[in-house]
């Protein structure tokens, strides 16, 4: 059993599309990162970056005492090499697919990021952040285009933990002020993944925990946006 510490983002949904593609069982235990549940003192003993997702592995491997894990590519990454799957055993293989989650945490995640904070949470509309990061988030999608041009998934012919980690970044395409029809191959892509059976039940997974009448206020912003190495003494 996979314990998962989770709310619906980008990056919780990267690990309940793998849970739901491997057919590991997972109960959810929710992080609402809205209302500061990131910082409760169970939650940092296992996320110490006070950021979800991370999960517990109550049946590790070795057989010992469960794993904890956070960050998502390495969750990604340990979930892969637990199962077998989602991750070539060649060497070349594994590069593909490593540089291209590591691409994904390094770039787009952050990128996409900020342009959601300038564009729809910042209190104060930035021209010039805004500009750089809709221009970046831009650059970054006909990166993938490009890579997607002569092969189905990032990695190669077999769908992967870096097609994982990507998909979730894309979903709010619109949000980030771009156009899925100015990307043919990445548009491709992102309709195969979005498809997928997996991917439909994860995201059905989330649907129970989104608040639709969630608004970003002064006090939601102050947790969200204004934490500080003394939020963690606090926690």
């Amino acid at each position: 059993m996979i314990e998962l510490h989770y709310w619906p983002t980008p990056n919780g949904h990267k690990v309940t599309m793998f849970l739901e593609e491997a057919g590991l069982k997972y109960e959810i235990v929710p992080v609402d990162i809205g209302r500061g549940e990131q910082f409760r003192p169970e939650f940092l003993k296992i996320a110490p970056n006070n950021r979800m997702p991370a999960i517990v592995d109550r049946e590790p491997a070795d057989g010992g005492a469960p794993v904890s894990v956070f960050e998502s590519g390495a969750i990604l990454l340990y979930l892969a090499e637990k199962v077998g799957r989602f991750i070539p055993s060649d060497v070349r293989g594994r590069v593909e697919v490593l540089q291209w989650l590591f691409w994904q945490m390094g770039g787009l995640g952050p990128m996409a990021g900020q342009n959601h904070h300038f564009s729809q949470y910042a209190p104060e509309k930035l021209p010039y952040a805004i500009d750089r990061y809709v221009n970046e988030t831009n650059r970054l999608y006909g990166v993938l285009d490009q890579r997607l041009d002569d092969r189905p998934f990032v990695a190669g012919e077999d769908y992967s933990i870096a097609d994982m980690a990507s998909y979730p970044w894309i979903v709010p395409y619109e949000r980030q002020g771009q156009r899925l029809e100015d990307f043919p191959n990445l548009k491709r892509w992102f309709e195969a993944v979005r498809d997928r059976p997996a991917t439909i039940r994860a995201y059905e997974a989330g649907e129970r925990y989104r608040r639709r009448d969630a608004t970003v206020d002064e006090e939601s912003r102050k947790v969200l946006f204004g934490q500080t190495a003394a939020s963690l003494r606090r926690g």
